[in-house]
């Protein structure tokens, strides 16, 4: 059961993962979702910094699409603001979004990671995908829909375990 939320890498923040970090890793796709990930749940935009990464991702090469299990209409409009591809309702943990979305982008799975905050939804999506999953910190948590918070304490205890067990996570 673990195997099925244990992350294949665990960071604070999204921008940790540079270009040579994601070539060290052999990746050149990132499947990304939206909210505590990239930005505060309640904002309507990344911060400068987010906004920098992506633009050095993309123009050194790194593909990238949202996906998120957001409403399509706030999602759209979301990755309009940053031009990016993006595939909404994912229903994430199932990995129908997650594959939907290497195939509409022509990713190469054994290339390619989703990067989320959960690990009940972007770890076991990716995992159930067949792609490799990395898992950042939540931004503000606290902002979060209440049937988010509640996994929460979960998660903690989990990602503690993990680290007990075999001292991968961190």
């Amino acid at each position: 059961m673990l195997r099925l939320i244990t992350p294949s890498l665990r960071v604070e923040s999204v921008l940790e993962l540079g270009l040579d970090r994601l070539g060290a890793m052999d990746l050149d796709a990132l499947l990304l979702d939206v909210d505590c990930t990239l930005k505060n749940y309640l904002a309507d935009e990344v911060t400068p910094e987010v906004a920098a990464w992506l633009g050095q991702l993309r123009s050194g090469g790194v593909g990238l699409c949202l996906v998120s299990n957001g409403a399509g209409g706030r999602i759209r409009s979301f990755a309009e603001k940053l031009d990016l591809p993006f595939v909404a309702k994912a229903c994430k943990p199932f990995p129908f979004g997650t594959r939907a979305a290497v195939r509409k982008m022509g990713f190469v799975p054994a290339r390619t990671a989703i990067v989320g905050d959960q690990l009940f939804a972007d770890v076991m999506a990716g995992r159930l995908a067949g792609i490799r999953s990395i898992l950042v910190r939540p931004i503000h948590p606290e902002e979060e829909p209440w049937f988010t918070r509640l996994k929460r304490p979960l998660e903690r205890c989990l990602l503690h375990r993990m680290e007990s067990d075999d001292g991968t996570a961190r």
